[in-house]
Parts: C-alpha cells; structure tokens; sequence
C-alpha cells in the first residue's frame, strides 16, 4: 500500500513533512463529523513551499494520508509530548480548535489504533530511518528538517498569536546551539517576519527520536505560521507570499548545514 513518497537527494539533508497528507480512507472518513472530513488541521502545502529544496539536492519524504488518520509525529505509545498543554494524539479525536472530530461513538479503539500503528505510522518511519541511514553512510553526517505549518491563532493550543518562524531544536538537544545561532542570525537580519527558537513548539516526536547528535545526525523543526504564506483562507497557496519564505527557509537551510563533521 502506497502510504508515502520518497525523493532521494545528493545532499546531507533530508526534508520531513508529516502533517502534508490529504487522503482519508473512506472508511475513517465516514466516522468523522462534517467538518473534519477536509482534514482542517494539514500544514497545507508545505511539499511546493519546499519544492526549492529538491532543486538543491535534499531528500524530501511526504506522507500520502492525513494526520486524522494517524499523527506521524507523535510517539507510538502516545505520551504528550507537551505535558500540561492541550494537545493532539497519535490517532487525534480532537481538532485544533478543541471540537471533536468522530461521531460519537465512533473514535479508534485500540485494536484501530494498533492496526492503524502498523499500515500508516510504521511505513513512513521506517523510510525515514533508511534514509538517514543512507545520507550518513554517504556524508558521514546529515540534518532532518523537519517541516510544518500551523494556523496562527488556535486558542485551544496556545494564547495570543503565533510568531511567523518557530524554530525547535528540543532546546539544544537535537541540533547545536552554536549552529542555531547562525541561523538566528539569518532571521535576524530582515524584519518583515518574526521568529522565535524553542518557544511553544520546541520540535515533535521525529525531531527528538532521530537526533543523535554525537552520531552525526541533527534534527531542526520549523513550525511555520500559514499566513506567511498561504492566502487569506489558509488553504490556498499563494506564491508570491511565499517566494521570499521559500528564499529565507532557503538561507536558513544554508546555515543550518554547516554542521561539524
């Protein structure tokens, strides 16, 4: 079953987009309620915001399905990644805005779970565990990017308004504050947007699992406020807003691979 795909690059890098997915079995889709069948809560459009990427020589794997479906993101045994903030799960039950997304009665029981566990969630890590796998025995390093995009304003996970970049690096752990600050530096010489490092999301499940730092393997989330580049529905993309996001993700990138051998 075709559940992801995999554009193998030349360079250290390999681009992760979990939350790109669209499809909906039409089974799961039947137990959702009206709203959530167009899977409102996808990091819409983040595979051709990186389509610069693949022109650089990076891997990009993107998935096929929904985070409805299962939340390629998070732990196989669900534990919060936020302790003491609303979140969402493994197999979400809730939305972004805190509203149910099945009909009642009709949410994942474990035996779904499980066997949700194993056709989507596995798939997808065990492709990208490969291939880190692959870019290091070939550069004796590499970076995961790990790509995302978010609404601005959800009260139901965090107050007030998101900032426009949203670095995480498990608060050093998963990439080296030095190399952190270089691409800080980055941001910090334009003005038109605002950033933030390791302040509300501070990197998910791929971001903290996959690091090994001491082995050569790095790992940097950007959450990216959508309005930084989608229309004014935060479904459609809009190209020349994004151009000069694609251009600074770009530098950041640059920055970012600079990493110790």
């Amino acid at each position: 079953m075709h559940t992801f795909e995999l554009h193998r690059g030349t360079l250290p890098l390999l681009v992760s987009l979990p939350h790109n997915g669209t499809d909906i079995p039409d089974d799961i889709r039947a137990a959702l309620v009206e709203e959530a069948q167009s899977a409102p809560d996808t990091d819409w459009h983040v595979d051709r915001l990186y389509d610069f990427a693949l022109a650089l020589g990076a891997s990009v794997l993107k998935p096929r399905y929904s985070r409805y479906v299962i939340d390629l993101n998070r732990p196989p045994d669900d534990a919060s990644l936020y302790p003491g903030q609303n979140v969402t799960g493994l197999c979400p039950t809730v939305a972004f805005s805190g509203r149910p997304i099945y009909r009642d009665g009709q949410s994942p029981d474990a035996e779904a779970i499980v066997q949700r566990r194993a056709q989507y969630w596995q798939p997808y890590h065990t492709a990208l565990q490969a291939e880190l796998h692959r870019l290091k025995q070939q550069h004796g390093r590499v970076l995961l990017w790990e790509g995302h995009s978010i609404r601005p304003e959800l009260p139901y996970l965090f107050e007030g308004r998101l900032p426009d970049f949203n670095l995480g690096t498990a608060e050093g752990r998963s990439f080296p504050d030095a190399r952190l600050r270089e691409v800080e530096a980055v941001l910090a010489a334009q003005s038109e947007y605002s950033w933030v490092s390791n302040g509300r999301f501070k990197g998910g499940y791929i971001t903290r699992h996959y690091a090994a730092p001491g082995a050569g393997i790095h790992a940097f989330q950007l959450e990216l406020a959508q309005s930084t580049y989608l229309d004014g529905t935060m479904t459609a993309f809009d190209a020349p807003r994004a151009a000069p996001v694609q251009a600074l993700i770009a530098r950041m990138m640059a920055a970012a691979l600079h990493l110790p051998e």
